[in-house]
């Protein structure tokens, strides 16, 4: 990956802070190699709303993903917050 990729979080595009995580875009427990960078709260948030299943399934793509409901919610909400920003995640019940 080159380093202007590696310098925006895959799922929100806001420039990456002091701790980046890295999610298999295809789960590694489905056979997933490929990593993309993203904000710790970036990478709860997908977690939060599709299980492995689903992640494999239907929402490989940043913009399948970007277009789930609750998805769109908090990419609306987190795009003006700095970097590091970190607040609890919800878990879907």
């Amino acid at each position: 990956m080159d380093e202007a990729r590696a310098a925006c979080c895959w799922l929100c595009g806001r420039s990456l802070g002091r701790r980046v995580e890295w999610h298999h875009p295809l789960p590694k427990s489905r056979g997933g190699r490929d990593v993309v960078p993203l904000h710790p709260i970036c990478h709860r948030t997908i977690h939060a709303i599709a299980t492995n299943a689903e992640l494999a399934r239907v929402y490989r793509d940043a913009d399948r993903l970007r277009a789930h409901p609750a998805m769109t919610r908090f990419l609306d909400w987190i795009a003006d917050k700095p970097p590091d920003f970190h607040a609890p995640t919800r878990r879907r019940h």
